[in-house]
């Protein structure tokens, strides 16, 4: 696959598949600036080369509607603070004012062009939708990993009017070098932490990755369906009865394929879902009919601290608990805790999946692990093994 370093972008307008969807107040001000700050490179590679990075994003899901809400001058502020550069902005993506306005770019100014699904030619995968953004530029580069496995128009149809200048961006490449060292180039031992509420959600992940690992610790919610399908008691936990043999499977697959499964030993329980409900800790398998687990315990924890730490490659998706009740983000804290020492030990760990990301963020750990994934959706369909539309655009 081709990056931004393989082309020649001196005097051309560069049309960028960038993904701005970011969360705003009230005041329609960016609340996080993660996105936007993780493009940055790529936009400033563009200039540098001599091109002019014409932008395109979706924001929120306004339905083909024109949304004053979900218009993407709302970035424009922020975007001129992270780069430092003059952004203009169009407020159509199509038609004769955007193509203008790429074309009277300066050599160091940005173009964004207004929100893409504004159209609903856009996630229909219009065909002649995508010329029509293809118009804006002469090279086309897709830094927006976290779209790859949506086939919209501005992701998977549109390379086919670029079919000798088409690159991924800095982004896009980062995330799948980052993936691709858990599926293909790891170092062993080989952990994987798989939490979050519903196994449902996670069997391809789980099936696809268990011939790669050497250890598999499952926690969160969905830790109590495989509990139970063990025959344990689990009390009101989460459980989705209609996967327990799934899970049995699961379980089955792992032993006769030599990886470690490690289950929560102990559970903090609770007598409500709530952060100040009545806490009480006891065997995972044995909770009272009248509580729920809402964390795993000391004994848990104890038991994979060193599985962890000794891991050469870590993948973390989805929190040990609920996080977000302080009374029950111990879990999750320590196994963040014990990813960092891993770390700075000289393992390589990704955090990916929209709860563990928020889970580092909440600790301050960014910094702490390799790499953090901003791809949510289309990195857990990436680790299912599935091949993303996006990406085979590129290609």
């Amino acid at each position: 696959m081709k990056t931004i370093n393989d082309l020649k972008l001196e005097g051309k307008r560069v049309l960028v598949r960038v993904d701005f969807n970011v969360p705003l107040n009230k005041s329609l001000e960016v609340t996080d600036d993660t996105r936007i700050r993780a493009t940055i490179p790529t936009i400033k590679a563009i200039m540098e080369k001599g091109g002019h990075p014409v932008l395109m994003s979706h924001l929120g899901r306004p339905d083909g509607i024109r949304n004053p809400e979900f218009s993407l001058k709302s970035v424009v502020a922020k975007l001129e603070e992270l780069s430092g550069k003059k952004v203009k902005f169009v407020e159509d993506c199509i038609g004769e004012e955007a193509v203008s306005a790429s074309k009277q770019l300066g050599n160091d100014e940005i173009l964004m062009l207004e929100n893409l699904r504004f159209y609903n030619e856009e996630t229909d995968g219009d065909e002649e939708f995508a010329r029509r953004l293809s118009e804006n530029g002469d090279v086309y580069i897709n830094d927006a990993f976290g779209t790859a496995h949506r086939a919209h128009a501005s992701t998977a149809i549109i390379a086919r009017f670029f079919p000798k200048s088409t690159a991924a961006g800095l982004v896009m490449a980062a995330e799948i070098e980052n993936v691709g060292k858990v599926l293909e180039q790891q170092a062993h031992p080989v952990t994987a932490l798989v939490g979050g509420a519903k196994v449902s959600s996670k069997i391809d992940i789980l099936q696809n990755l268990i011939p790669k690992l050497d250890n598999l610790i499952i926690g969160g919610g969905m830790a109590y369906t495989f509990i139970k399908a063990k025959g344990g008691s689990i009390g009101k936990s989460l459980v989705e009865d209609s996967y327990l043999e799934t899970a049995r499977e699961i379980l089955k697959s792992a032993e006769k394929q030599g990886v470690n499964v490690y289950l929560p030993k102990d559970s903090v329980n609770s007598d409500e879902f709530a952060n100040d409900g009545k806490r009480s800790i006891s065997d995972a398998g044995a909770i009272d009919d009248n509580l729920m687990g809402l964390d795993v315990g000391p004994e848990t924890l104890e038991e994979i601290k060193p599985v962890i730490e000794g891991s050469k490659t870590i993948l973390w998706n989805g929190p040990m608990g609920v996080f977000e009740f302080e009374n029950f983000s111990n879990g999750t804290k320590k196994a963040a805790d014990y990813i960092a020492e891993a770390t700075k030990n000289g393992a390589f760990s990704l955090v990916g999946g929209g709860d563990s990301v928020a889970a580092v963020k909440k600790f301050n750990m960014q910094d702490d692990v390799s790499y953090v994934s901003t791809g949510g959706g289309a990195m857990l369909e990436y680790l299912e093994g599935k091949e993303l539309p996006g990406i085979k655009a590129l290609n």
